[in-house]
Order: structure tokens, then sequence, then C-alpha cells
């Protein structure tokens, strides 16, 4: 293998990529341990808005982090299921509800931005950068950051 290939591969990386309110994101595909349907709901008392509950998932039981409400996103309407991005994270396994699943992208990292300072503060809290594709833009969302929001609603922290 050429020298200039190794050095392309060793800056691409797959992206799980997914849609929330007509934007797309990603989560590295190393932190994904599944995608799955919508999951019943356990809601948690007291818990942050943005916790819509746990599920149960053969026997692991998950926090439902809504990335919609976190971002301050209008609500998905009541006939509108939501799917599950199931993220591992330092802190544990996490579900990110998501609108609709996306494929798995190849992404250059040279393609790869820092968050604009013109995103809203709740976005840049959660969004590491932008990577740049021809088919558009993919943010790239921070799911340890996501994850820690979630153990800490949960009193896991």
């Amino acid at each position: 293998m050429s020298r200039d290939a190794t050095t392309t591969m060793a800056k691409a990386r797959q992206l799980c990529t997914f849609s929330i309110d007509g934007m797309r994101f990603g989560v590295d595909v190393m932190n994904v341990q599944e995608v799955i349907r919508y999951q019943q709901m356990t809601r948690v008392p007291l818990a942050a808005a943005t916790v819509r509950g746990l599920i149960n998932l053969r026997g692991q039981i998950v926090t439902a982090i809504d990335v919609r409400a976190r971002l301050g996103l209008e609500p998905r309407s009541d006939d509108a299921l939501p799917m599950n991005v199931v993220a591992t994270t330092a802190d544990g396994v996490v579900s990110l509800l998501v609108d609709e699943i996306g494929d798995v992208v190849e992404v250059d990292e040279r393609a790869f931005e820092r968050t604009p300072e013109t995103m809203s503060p709740l976005f840049k809290e959660l969004v590491r950068g932008v990577f740049k594709l021809e088919e558009g833009l993919v943010l790239l969302l921070d799911a340890e950051r996501v994850g820690a929001l979630g153990a800490a609603a949960c009193g896991r922290e």
C-alpha cells in the first residue's frame, strides 16, 4: 500500500447518521451499540425534561435522552415515534432519541470544522463540529456529553 493511501485511510472515519428536525447529525460508529425502532419507556419521576424515560434493552436499563428537546427544538408530533441510537459512553449506555435513522457515511477528517460561533449555545454544548460533505452538512454530536447529561439527570453521576 502506498504512503498516500495509508495517509488517506488514517484520516477517514465512519459516522452513523440520523436526522432531527430536518438537520443531519452523526456520531462515531465506534460509539454506536445498535440502532433500534421505538421502545416502550418507563418515565423517571423528577428527571430533567430531556430524559424521556428508561428502556429495557434485553435486560439492560438504558436512559433515553430526547436530543430534539435537549437542543431546544420543537417537540415531535405525537404520531411520530422516535428511533433509538444506542450509544456507548464513558458513563454507560444511553439511547439518543432521534427522528430518523440515516446511513453510515465515511467522512474525511480534512472536511471537519469546529462548531461555528454563530450556533446557539444549546447546539454548541452538544455539537463538536461540522463535516462539510458534497450532499450537505453533518453535525458531529458529542455522545459522551449527551451520555453525561443522561447519567446526571437520572442520578447516576
